[in-house]
């Protein structure tokens, strides 16, 4: 239980002038990885974050770093995924930096090399960077890292999904090794461990919430629909929602079509994925962020790429390849103490990942049927539950109710 003390961010360690910047951005209160994280950070000591997303752990390591570098010489480096995330991270961190005079530079893949060389040549003391990108920039000898103090990894797990494990080895390769090293993400994968028994020095573990969890505030709903419907589906769910929406597609090609279908719906809509350009990402972002476009259609990229608050909702109209992004994209709603929803689609023949997804979460995921839709297209379950076990599947009624010839072929 936290007591009253650390109800706000005095008692953290925090300096007077970061109080007085966090109470004009009326940061309030902590969340419990800012609780936990800030002073083992400022004390100096190398940590390893498990949080889920959306729970403020930009921040975590955002103040200690300002605060450490106005104290000291040095620069502090930061490595993102994603393009997306590299920029949130920036966003962030000028907030603070400014008024300290420390400046940031971000160094992405599919912006301008030159500019970023301008940025670098201004001597910025928080470097905020892609690994590919970043890897550039060492080989053409813009940038050294031998005054490196501080070191972040964020969303690491989803650096290593990436393929970026070559890429982070070598830039480690040329950081000092007396350094504050701190490494955050949603999942602790053994390649995590491994970078931390390598480079880290006695780290602290510090834990929000159990790997893999979703968050608290995000209520969980299953369509069980044929593939041909989930268009006239989704249709009907737009209609009902108002507030932003994030859509995810398993892949580029089919976020392109469903762009298509929601404007000829007569929905606003934006798509960020891997083909689009920097350009393109930002402004179909920005775009989601003002509310010029109501639904923003995402391949997994975009899991941990965004940051808006207040998403109404997060459907997953394909569900990920990979089990653990479910929980990675619901968590872009819920977000800052926020409630949240989110609605997945799965065809018949997705029984096991349906399965693996309640597995991951430690919940079933209750399943909907929509009235307007016939319901030939729908396979329900009359007594599902989200608090059942795992173990019931939510086509265990449906098999033992339908004759022989009206099962899906995973029973045949």
């Amino acid at each position: 239980m936290i007591n009253k003390s650390t109800e706000n961010f005095y008692g953290l360690g925090i300096a007077p002038k970061i109080l007085d910047i966090l109470e004009r951005m009326k940061f309030k209160v902590p969340t419990p990885i800012q609780l936990k994280a800030i002073p083992l950070a400022l004390e100096g000591k190398d940590i390893i974050g498990i949080a889920q997303t959306g729970t403020g752990k930009t921040h975590s390591f955002a103040i200690p770093m300002v605060q450490i570098l106005a104290q000291k010489k040095g620069i502090g480096l930061v490595l993102a995924p994603t393009r997306e995330l590299a920029i949130q991270i920036d966003e962030a961190f000028q907030g603070i930096s400014r008024p300290f005079g420390i400046r940031t530079a971000c160094l992405i893949g599919g912006a301008s090399m030159y500019e970023q060389v301008r940025a670098l040549r201004n001597k910025p003391r928080v470097i905020i960077a892609t690994p590919g990108r970043l890897i550039d920039h060492m080989t053409q000898w813009n940038i050294l890292l031998d005054d490196a103090v501080m070191l972040v990894l964020d969303e690491a797990d989803r650096m290593l999904d990436m393929g970026f494990t070559p890429q982070v080895e070598k830039i480690l390769r040329f950081l000092p090794k007396e350094r504050q090293t701190m490494i955050f993400s949603a999942t602790i994968p053994r390649e995590i461990m491994q970078i931390a028994a390598k480079h880290m020095k006695l780290p602290v573990n510090v834990e929000v919430a159990p790997s893999g969890t979703a968050a608290e505030k995000v209520t969980h709903e299953l369509f069980i629909v044929k593939k041909d419907f989930k268009l006239r589906l989704l249709g009907k769910i737009l209609t009902k929602y108002h507030g932003p929406i994030l859509l995810f597609s398993r892949t580029k090609h089919n976020a392109r079509k469903i762009t298509r279908s929601i404007r000829d719906m007569r929905y606003s809509a934006a798509e960020i994925h891997s083909d689009r350009s920097l350009s393109q990402r930002r402004e179909a972002l920005g775009g989601f962020k003002s509310g010029k476009y109501k639904v923003l259609v995402a391949t997994d990229i975009a899991a941990r790429g965004i940051d808006v608050i207040g998403i109404e909702l997060v459907i997953n109209y394909d569900l990920p390849d990979d089990t653990e992004n479910y929980v990675h994209r619901i968590g872009r709603t819920g977000r800052a103490g926020h409630k949240g929803h989110a609605i997945s689609f799965a065809t018949p023949d997705q029984r096991n990942d349906v399965r693996d997804i309640e597995k991951l979460i430690r919940a079933s995921l209750p399943i909907s049927k929509y009235p307007d839709i016939p319901q030939e297209q729908f396979i329900q379950s009359s007594h599902q539950s989200p608090h059942q076990s795992s173990d019931k599947r939510p086509w265990h009624n449906y098999r033992q109710k339908r004759p022989m010839q009206n099962r899906p072929k995973f029973y045949r």
